[in-house]
């Protein structure tokens, strides 16, 4: 299940986002966080099925986009599809959103179409 960022889950928040090759420089990691605590157009999603296992971030660039900043899923927990539900969810609390990738999530976003188109 998606749910929205809460500042009582900054520290899971923020040691799910460390997993990201962009997150690794702690004081990069607290800028991310501070951006999505501040800035309206970042949001902060995390992914709760017993616990919190994965986290999405994204920004809206303007009123059609939303670009995905940060995906993260627990290690326990990949090769799932919990990444895949993830952007599922995403685009049905957004639905009228275009979901476009980073340089970062590029890849995992094709992947997750090419599972879409069964490939």
């Amino acid at each position: 299940m998606l749910i929205r960022y809460k500042k009582n889950f900054e520290k899971i928040a923020m040691g799910l986002l460390s997993f990201m090759p962009t997150e690794k420089d702690l004081k990069k990691l607290q800028q991310s966080m501070r951006q999505y605590e501040t800035d309206e157009n970042w949001q902060l999603f995390l992914w709760k099925e017993e616990d919190i296992i994965g986290i999405i971030g994204v920004i809206s660039n303007d009123h059609n986009n939303i670009e995905i900043q940060h995906v993260c899923v627990n290690p326990s927990h990949r090769h799932q599809g919990i990444g895949k539900k993830m952007v599922l969810a995403l685009k049905e609390v957004m639905p009228d959103k275009t979901i476009v990738p980073t340089e970062h999530t590029a890849a995992f976003l094709e992947k997750c179409h090419r599972i879409e188109e069964g490939e």
